[in-house]
This record gives C-alpha cells, structure tokens and sequence, in this order.
C-alpha cells in the first residue's frame, strides 16, 4: 500500500496546539526516534489514522463465521422474497 506521504510531493500544513507538557513527551520522543518533527508526526498520525479506518471498515470474521459466510455464498438457494426486496430498494437508492 502507498501510504498517503508518499503519493504526492505537494505538502499541506497542519497546525494545532498541545500542552507543554505533550510538547515535552513529544520532543523526548523525536529525539529518541531520530526523526525530525515532521516526519515524527506525520508518521504517528498516519498510523493512527490507518489504525482508526481499519477498526471502521474492515471486519474481521471468526474462523467458524468466515466458513458459515463462504458455505452460503457456495451454496445453490434461489433469492429469497427478502433479498429481491433489498435488491429493489438498493437499485431505488442508487438511481436517485
């Protein structure tokens, strides 16, 4: 995966503020990871917000819910009256 850094060499700022004392912690933390500022934080928000949108988006199945899922995706059953009635009200959704 392209992480988002990497896809453009135009930069945007972000400005915000923190306490002295997270400023502290943080400069303790740059200087331990030999990175500059930037990269420091860039790189903390992005893993932080790769973290948040994979806990939103993404759903992990149980081994034994995974099997059930792909058992009923193979399986031969006829639509059923309730999955032609999501199909219509999917189809009305999206045409609008």
């Amino acid at each position: 995966m392209v992480t988002p850094m990497l896809r453009s060499a135009k930069r945007e700022n972000i400005h915000f503020r923190v306490s002295p004392d997270a400023k502290e912690l943080i400069e303790k933390a740059v200087v331990a990871s030999g990175q500059s500022l930037t990269d420091f934080a860039t790189r903390s928000l992005l893993d932080s917000a790769t973290e948040v949108l994979e806990r939103e988006y993404i759903t992990t199945l149980s081994n034994r819910d995974r099997d059930r899922l792909l058992a009923m995706l193979d399986a031969d059953d006829e639509p059923n009256a309730g999955l032609y009635e999501a199909a219509e009200i999917h189809r009305q959704l999206i045409s609008e």
